[in-house]
């Protein structure tokens, strides 16, 4: 049982990272055609706070909760922390976790944040807008 739970966790780390960098991918596609989507403010922002979590954890060299909550799992399912019980769980560990020394994963982490704060300002986010048809009384509070 906790070992398909590290591998259900692994995945949710795996979705995260893809959040980052494939909407960071489709952010530097929307920008020179001015979509509208790619300026959305809640994707914008909470694109850019999933950065500056990892950034922050980088920083304070802190080993991310997500692999250390999967470790556990393994260590509570008898396993080694590198293996995984599913097929799935294998293929997103894998994809997740290569060999590489820790300076190469610290660096590409920061890096990417730069590309995020670059892209945040190259290409701003919209503003916030009020709601429509807000009654009269509360629009001008």
């Amino acid at each position: 049982m906790y070992g398909y739970l590290a591998d259900a966790l692994v995945f949710v780390h795996l979705l995260y990272c893809a959040y980052v960098v494939v909407g960071q991918a489709a952010i530097i596609v929307a920008a020179p055609f001015n979509w509208k989507w790619a300026r959305n403010p809640w994707f914008r922002y909470t694109h850019l706070l999933a950065i500056a979590i990892v950034v922050f954890e980088v920083g304070m060299g802190w080993k991310c909760p997500l692999t250390t909550w999967e470790e556990q799992l393994r260590v509570l399912a008898g396993q080694d922390i590198h293996q995984s019980e599913s097929f799935l769980g294998r293929l997103a560990h894998n994809t997740l976790f290569f060999d590489a020394p820790p300076i190469f994963f610290n660096t590409l982490h920061v890096a990417m944040g730069v590309v995020v704060a670059q892209g945040l300002i190259m290409f701003p986010p919209r503003w916030f807008r009020p709601l429509r048809g807000k009654p009269p009384e509360l629009a001008a509070a």
